[in-house]
Order: structure tokens, then C-alpha cells, then sequence
């Protein structure tokens, strides 16, 4: 045994309130059909498919009383204070001597496999985050979803589905929020009943607890991907064509100034990630985001992050703050990971002033939608400036959208590419010249589409063609039925 982890005995009375994962939740939910269809009556269980499930619920109990147990030894004899000094392989031989000598005492017998995974989900939680830990190290799951402990649904290929794993009860998940914002210098209590934070690997975090979370805390985690997705990537799994990405390298090439535009989970952050690759190496790129996620290949790029206030209410950085440094700061291209403020305001100026080929995105259902999305920005930001000046800001500063959408198949494509080129009084004129063509519906739910050029020859071909990037006119022709 690895004595050094070992605590010397405890005073009766110092055990801590388990943290084992609960019984197993229903399978996941299908999405319900489109069409009432007539179905013949689901065939009752027979009386041994019902003693058996009985008697699996009965053995997870038992499973979820050893685990109860044995984690208030662990934490009654492990010496926590030397945890960070010890391998993973040290502290797993360690638990599994402590269980071990546990087990013995209370006359329980565990066949390997059981004895293996009651062993990693006890090493879960002593050092990672509890029953989350496996849908963490699953790499096809994209979100993690938490409604209250006995909740917890994952979305996988653009699809939610209601897992198997729960935690103990309420206190058991408020245990793994505190562990999680702690790490970071932050707190939630019913005083301060929300906060975002920053995984270890990069996950965005955001948490609400009671009285504001009804129910239970609310946990939703968006999994950071360590290997990004390049443009090649895309265009193989359907996200658009290659004569879109021809279009999109010579856009970004020549610096104009791109704002990815789409719903939640829609796959901007992977879309800006995807255009940043067609930036040349020598320019110096300056990216702001709330949460670092973007993973930018170039060699020159400074990475700012937002802050928010502390438990005193002080010391908070902004975006906004991040963005007016950043112009003092020399940068050819700034790359704002998510506009939805104040900031609006800094970012139309940066690309109207000197930064072309700047980037960003923002919430809105179309081209049409993100354009008032920005106005309204401009307008919450306490800025009075009449319609059509504010339109024509906006107009100068923006030269192309990329609308990206995830549809209900859970599919992710990039649905349109819009060029703005100009004012038409006082409305702010675009053409769109790529889109995403709905047909139908196949047997098995999968949409079926086409990507279509519109026809409409590209605004800015002859700053192309001036920059080298001499895109031939078929790119335009929209396809043929």
C-alpha cells in the first residue's frame, strides 16, 4: 500500500456526504413522429423480464449503498493534501487496496468487472468530476445537460438523448458545481445563483442553482474538441461544397470582413475555426472571446479572454474592454468569438478603421435577421444615431454573412452566403450567392438537399481577380434540375 496517501486515523464522525452515481434513468427519447400512424398495442411484459428488471434495479441499489459507504472510507483515509503528487496508477492502486480492505470488513463480494467500475467511479470522484467523468471521455458526445441529479441528457450528431447516468441526489451535484467553479476562483450560492466557467480541457461551463433553478441545479457543458475541424473536414461531411470553400478562401484571402451568423449549437464557432485557415501566416491576428475556444493555426496570434466580476463585484473585463486594448495593440485581423453587446459598437469600428478581414459571429436565423440583430446591439449600447447612419455603419463595415444552421435531422450546413454591397436609400441592399436547397424528407428522418449557387456573380470578384484569387464564373451557375 502507498502509505503516503494515507491519512492517520480518523475521529469517528468525519466521513463526508457521498457522491456515487444513482440508479440508472430511462433509455433516450426519441423525437416523436411527424404523422400519426395507427400502431398495434405494445405487448405486455412477460413475468420474468419483469423479476428480472426487478432484480437489476434491486442490484444497482445495492451497488449505490457499497458505493455510499466505501467513498466515506476513501475520504476518511486517503490523505487528500498528497492526491497531486500521486500517479493516476498510484492513487487507483491505493483506492482499490482501501475498497479492498472495506469490502472484506462488511462481507461483500464483487465479481472483476463490478469491482473494476466501482473502483473508477470512486477514482471520478476523489479527482475528477463525479458521474460526469465518462460522458467527458466520450468523444461523440458534443453537450452535456443537467436537469437537476436525476436528469442528465447528452446531444450526439446534433441529436439529445437522455442518458443512464444520475447523480446521488441534489447535494451530490452541487459538490461537483463547487469543485468545478472553485478551480477557477469563482463561487455559486443562492447569492450569486449562476456563473461560466472553463473546464481543465477547454469545456465551456455555465451553472444555475436554486431557488432560481426550479427543480434542481441546471448544468450545461459544451465539450471543447481537441481536434479542429479544418475546411476540408466540412466540406467531406456535407457542411457545403468545395466551390463554396473556394469562394470562402478567397473572401477571408482578401480581407474582407466575415460575420458567421446562426442558432445555438448551429457550428459557428466551428465555421470561424475553419475561415481563420485561410489567413495568411504573417499577419498578426488578435482574438477576444468570453471563453476561449477558437484554436487558430497561425504563428502570430494573441488570445484574450473576458473576466467576470468578483464575489465583491469588482475587477470585471469585458469583451468590450478586451476590444478597445486590442486596437492599441497593432493587429492586422481581430477575431471576436461571440458579438452580442456593447461591443458590437468597437467591433463595426475596428473593421471600418484599418482592420479588414476581421471576424465574428452572432445569434440570428438569417442574413436578413443578423443585420437587426446588430442594430438592435447598437441600440441596447445606448447609442443614439438615426436609422440611417446606423445602417450605413453597418453596411461599410460588413461585407459578407455566412448563415450557418443545425436541422432537425441534426445536421449542420452552412445554408447561405450572403455578400452586402451597400445602401439603397435607407435600407441596406445584399445578394445572396450560395444557399442550401431543402427537397425533402427521406424514409429514415435524414433530410435530403442540395447546395445551389443563386446565379448571381459575386460583388467582389474583381477585388478577387485583383488579389490573385480569379474564381471561374461556373462557381456561380446555380445547378441544374
Amino acid at each position: 500500500m502507498f502509505s503516503r496517501y494515507k491519512k492517520q486515523p480518523a475521529k469517528p464522525g468525519n466521513g463526508a456526504v457521498s457522491t456515487a452515481a444513482a440508479p440508472a434513468a430511462p433509455p433516450p427519447i426519441d423525437a416523436a413522429p411527424k404523422t400519426a400512424v395507427h400502431r398495434k398495442p405494445l405487448p405486455q411484459k412477460a413475468p420474468a423480464d419483469a423479476a428480472a428488471a426487478d432484480k437489476e434495479r434491486k442490484r444497482k441499489e445495492r451497488m449505490q449503498e457499497l458505493k455510499v459507504e466505501l467513498h466515506k472510507r476513501l475520504l476518511e483515509n486517503l490523505n487528500l493534501a498528497a492526491l497531486e503528487h500521486a500517479s493516476e496508477k498510484e492513487l487507483k492502486t491505493e483506492i482499490a487496496d482501501i475498497t479492498a480492505e472495506a469490502m472484506s470488513e462488511m462481507a461483500v463480494a464483487l465479481n472483476s468487472q463490478d469491482r473494476q467500475a466501482l473502483h473508477q467511479e470512486l477514482y471520478d470522484e476523489v479527482m475528477g468530476l463525479g458521474p460526469l467523468e465518462p460522458l467527458l471521455k466520450d468523444e461523440t458526445v458534443n453537450d452535456i445537460l443537467v436537469n437537476g441529479p436525476n436528469q442528465i441528457f447528452v446531444e450526439r450528431a446534433g441529436k439529445l438523448q437522455l442518458s443512464d447516468i444520475t447523480f446521488k441526489d441534489e447535494r451530490h451535484l452541487l459538490r461537483i458545481i463547487d469543485k468545478i467553479v472553485s478551480a477557477v476562483g469563482r463561487r455559486v450560492d443562492e447569492s450569486n445563483p449562476y456563473v461560466d466557467a472553463r473546464l481543465a480541457d477547454g469545456s465551456r461551463f455555465n451553472a444555475m442553482v436554486p431557488p432560481i433553478a426550479v427543480d434542481g441545479s441546471l448544468v450545461s457543458i459544451r465539450k471543447f474538441k481537441k481536434d479542429k475541424l479544418g475546411i476540408d473536414d466540412l466540406v467531406q461531411f456535407g457542411a457545403f461544397t468545395e466551390e463554396m470553400a473556394a469562394y470562402l478562401q478567397a473572401a477571408v484571402a482578401t480581407r474582407l470582413n466575415v460575420i458567421v451568423s446562426g442558432g445555438t449549437g448551429s457550428g459557428k464557432t466551428t465555421t470561424l475555426n475553419a475561415l481563420s485557415s485561410f489567413i495568411d501566416n504573417s499577419e498578426r491576428i488578435l482574438t477576444i472571446e468570453d471563453t476561449a475556444e477558437l484554436q487558430l493555426q497561425q504563428t502570430h496570434v494573441g488570445r484574450m479572454e473576458s473576466r467576470p466580476p468578483n464575489v465583491e463585484g469588482k475587477g470585471a473585463v469585458t469583451q468590450r474592454d478586451c476590444l478597445r486594448n486590442a486596437l492599441r495593440m497593432r493587429p492586422d485581423r481581430i477575431i471576436v468569438g461571440e458579438t452580442r453587446g456593447e461591443e458590437v459598437i468597437d467591433m463595426l469600428q475596428a473593421m471600418n478603421t484599418g482592420h479588414d478581414g476581421s471576424m465574428t459571429t452572432i445569434h440570428a436565423n438569417s442574413a436578413r435577421d443578423g443585420i437587426a440583430r446588430l442594430e438592435n446591439m447598437i441600440s441596447m449600447a445606448g447609442i443614439e444615431m438615426p436609422m440611417k447612419a446606423m445602417r450605413s455603419q453597418i453596411a461599410s463595415a460588413v461585407n459578407l454573412i455566412v448563415q450557418a444552421s443545425r436541422l432537425q435531422d441534426g445536421s449542420r450546413r452552412m445554408v447561405s452566403i450572403t455578400e452586402i454591397t451597400g445602401m439603397e436609400g435607407d435600407v441596406i441592399s445584399m445578394q445572396e450567392v450560395f444557399r442550401y436547397e431543402r427537397l425533402g424528407l427521406a424514409p429514415d428522418g435524414k433530410i435530403i438537399g442540395r447546395f445551389t449557387a443563386t446565379g448571381v456573380r459575386s460583388h467582389y470578384s474583381d477585388r478577387f481577380r485583383q488579389w490573385g484569387y480569379d474564381l471561374p464564373a461556373s462557381i456561380y451557375e446555380p445547378v441544374q434540375d
